[in-house]
C-alpha cells in the first residue's frame, strides 16, 4: 500500500494523526508520521512520509537493550525476565521499579552514584509524596531511564570496560550502534544526547518500524541477535507494569490488547509497537511533539489492525477520549484522525 501523504500523494508531507473536539467543532489538529512494517522489512501501511528522520528517543530502548542479552552480559550476572523488561522501561519510579534497580545494582557491586543518568521527580505520585514529606531528594534510581543505564552497567562490566558507559566511543555505545544500524537496516546519520545523557542515535521513521518487525518476528534459537530480540520481547509482553507504570499509556494498553504486543513510548511524540502473531512493526511521531497525539494514534493503529478493542476503557482512555473541564463538565474528545481509524 502506498503512503497517506500530502497532495501530490508521495507521502512528503505529516498528515493528521489526531485531532481535538471541542462541542462540536474541531478545535486543533495534531499532524504526524506513521509506518506499519512487515518482517521483511516492507512498508504495510503508512500515513505522511516514512523516511522521515527521527531521534526514536526512548522508544527505541529494547534495540539498546539487545548487546546487553546477545553478548552473555544478561546471563552472565543473571538477569530475570522483570530485569529485562526494566532495562527496557520507561519507569514511573514507584517502588517496584526503584528497588528492583537498586537491587540490580547491588548484585553489581554498584550503586547509585555509578549511574549517570541524572535525577529527576518520580512520575509516581506515591513515589514523589513519600520523597516530599521525608524531605529527600530523588536519587537516579527515580530517573525513568534507570533501567536501561543499569543495563548499560552490566554490559561495561561484562565487557571489563570503564565507567564512562554514555560516552559515544565507548564499546557499550559502539555496541549499541551496531545493533541500532542492523535492526533498522540503515546507516544512522548521527545522535544527540538523550534526556538521560544517553547518545540517542537517528534513524527514518521506516527504519525504526522495521526495526520492531525484526523484534516481532524473532525467533528464540534462531541466532544470537533474534535469541536476544525474543527475550526482550517476551520480557515486556510478560512485564507491562515494568515497561512503564500504573496509569501509563504503555502499560494500560499493553494489558487491554487482546493478543501478545510490546509498546514503547519515546519523547518528542514517538511511539513503537511489536506484535509478534502478526509480525509487524509500528513507529510513528506526532511532528509537534504532542504526548497525547502519539497516545492515540497508537491506540488507533493496534484497533485497526485488531489487537484491541477500541471499546476497551483502555484503549477509550487515549483514542476517544472525553476531556473534562476543571468542573468535572466533558466538554470536548481527542479522536484519531479519519485516516487512522
Amino acid at each position: 500500500m502506498k503512503p497517506r501523504g500530502g497532495e501530490s500523494g508521495d507521502g512528503s508531507q505529516a498528515v493528521p494523526l489526531a485531532e481535538i473536539w471541542r462541542g462540536g467543532l474541531l478545535e486543533s489538529v495534531h499532524l504526524g508520521h506513521a509506518v506499519i512494517c512487515g518482517e521483511s522489512g516492507e512498508i504495510v501501511e503508512a500515513w505522511g512520509d516514512p523516511g522521515a528522520g527521527i531521534l526514536p528517543r526512548s522508544a527505541c530502548k529494547m534495540v539498546q537493550a539487545l548487546p546487553l542479552v546477545e553478548s552473555g552480559a544478561a546471563d552472565a550476572f543473571g538477569l530475570t525476565p522483570r530485569r529485562l523488561a526494566l532495562a527496557c522501561a520507561s519507569h514511573s519510579a514507584a517502588a517496584i521499579h526503584t528497588g528492583e534497580v537498586e537491587s540490580w545494582l547491588g548484585d553489581l557491586g554498584l550503586a547509585d552514584g555509578d549511574l549517570r543518568c541524572g535525577a529527576h521527580e518520580p512520575f509516581d505520585r506515591d513515589a514523589r509524596d513519600s520523597l516530599i514529606r521525608a524531605g529527600a531528594a530523588p536519587r537516579q534510581a527515580h530517573n525513568n531511564c534507570s533501567g536501561k543505564h543499569t543495563g548499560f552497567l552490566t554490559l561495561a562490566k561484562r565487557l571489563g570496560a570503564g565507567a564512562e558507559y554514555i560516552a559515544p566511543d565507548h564499546p557499550v555505545q559502539r555496541a549499541c550502534l551496531e545493533a541500532f544500524e542492523s535492526v533498522t537496516a540503515e546507516a544512522s546519520p548521527g545522535h544527540a544526547v538523550d534526556g538521560c545523557s544517553a547518545p540517542n542515535f537517528m534513524t527514518s521513521l521506516h527504519g525504526l518500524a522495521r526495526a520492531m518487525a525484526f523484534f516481532a518476528a524473532a525467533r528464540d534459537g534462531a541466532d544470537a541477535r533474534q535469541s536476544a530480540a525474543a527475550r526482550l520481547r517476551e520480557a515486556m509482553i510478560a512485564h507491562p507494569d515494568m515497561v512503564a507504570g500504573e496509569g501509563r499509556a504503555c502499560t494500560m494498553l499493553m494489558r487491554a490488547c487482546s493478543e501478545p504486543v510490546a509498546l514503547k513510548t519515546g519523547a518528542e511524540g514517538v511511539y513503537a509497537a511489536i506484535l509478534p502473531r502478526r509480525r509487524l512493526g509500528v513507529a510513528l511521531k506526532a511532528a509537534d511533539g504532542a504526548s497525547r497525539a502519539a497516545q492515540c494514534a497508537a491506540a488507533a493503529i493496534l484497533s485497526r489492525l485488531g489487537a484491541l478493542d477500541a471499546r476497551h476503557e483502555s484503549a477509550r482512555a487515549f483514542a476517544d477520549a472525553p476531556l473534562r473541564n476543571w468542573r468535572g463538565i466533558e466538554v470536548g474528545a481527542i479522536r484519531p484522525a479519519e485516516a487512522l481509524r
